[in-house]
C-alpha cells in the first residue's frame, strides 16, 4: 500500500510540475504592454486598463515594402509586442519579408516560437534542418498562396527563386519570439568566440575564421 501511495503521489507531483510549467492562460481581457514601465518580468507590464486606447491594438505599415537594397537582399518588417503593445500575453505575432530576387533571409532560429509563412507574392525556396543527429534538410519551393511551417528552435531559411520580387507574411507562436542568425551569432557576437573553437568546429583555418569574424 505505502508503495502505490508514494508511486500515486510521485505521479501527481509531475503531473502539477508539467502544468506549473506551462503558460498561464489569460486571467483578464487584455495586458496592453507599458513600455516604459520599469518593473521586470517575464515579458512585458501591463497599462493601466483604463489608459488603454484603440491605438494599442493597431499596426499602420505592413503595405509598405521593405528596403531590400543590403547584402542579404531581403527586408523584416516586425509586428511583435515592441510595436503593437497589445499583443502582450497573446502569443501571437507577425512579420512582412520583402526579398529582391535571389535575395534570402539566411539561416537562423526563433527560440520562442514556430512559424507559419505564407507567399503573397513570387516564387521561395524554404527550408529547415531538422536536430542532430540526423541533420535532415527539409526544403520546398514555394509558389504564390503557398503555406509552410517551421517548427520552433529548428533552423530555417528563405530564399527568391523567381526573376521579380518576393513578399511573404509570416505569423509566429510568440509576442516576442526572438531571432538568432546563425552566421552572426557565431562570427559577430562580442566578445567573439575564441577563434580555436570555431577552427575546430568549421574544419577551416585560422585565416577564413578572422575573415569571418572581419565581416560580421
Amino acid at each position: 500500500m505505502a508503495f502505490y501511495i508514494f508511486f500515486f503521489g510521485l505521479v501527481l507531483s509531475v503531473s502539477l510540475s508539467v502544468v506549473i510549467a506551462s503558460d498561464h492562460s489569460p486571467l483578464q481581457d487584455f495586458c496592453v504592454a507599458d513600455t516604459r514601465s520599469r518593473v521586470l518580468v517575464n515579458g512585458l507590464a501591463c497599462k493601466d486598463p483604463k489608459t488603454v486606447e484603440a491605438a494599442d491594438f493597431s499596426f499602420f505599415g505592413l503595405h509598405l515594402e521593405g528596403n531590400t537594397s543590403n547584402p542579404i537582399g531581403s527586408s523584416v518588417t516586425p509586428v511583435t509586442v515592441f510595436q503593437l503593445p497589445g499583443l502582450n500575453t497573446l502569443g501571437i505575432s507577425l512579420v512582412r519579408i520583402d526579398y529582391a530576387p535571389s535575395g534570402v533571409n539566411p539561416p537562423h532560429t526563433h527560440p520562442r516560437a514556430s512559424e507559419i509563412i505564407t507567399v503573397l507574392e513570387g516564387s521561395l525556396e524554404v527550408g529547415f534542418v531538422t536536430s542532430s543527429p540526423e541533420n535532415r534538410h527539409i526544403t520546398k519551393v514555394l509558389q504564390k498562396g503557398d503555406v509552410f511551417v517551421f517548427p520552433i528552435g529548428l533552423v530555417h531559411y528563405q530564399r527568391n527563386v523567381g526573376s521579380g520580387h518576393a513578399v511573404a507574411i509570416v505569423a509566429l507562436s510568440s509576442q516576442n519570439p526572438g531571432v538568432v542568425i546563425i552566421a552572426s551569432a557565431v562570427f559577430g557576437s562580442k566578445p567573439s568566440i575564441a577563434n580555436d573553437i570555431l577552427v575546430k568546429a568549421f574544419h577551416v583555418d585560422k585565416g577564413v575564421i578572422n575573415y569571418l569574424h572581419s565581416i560580421f
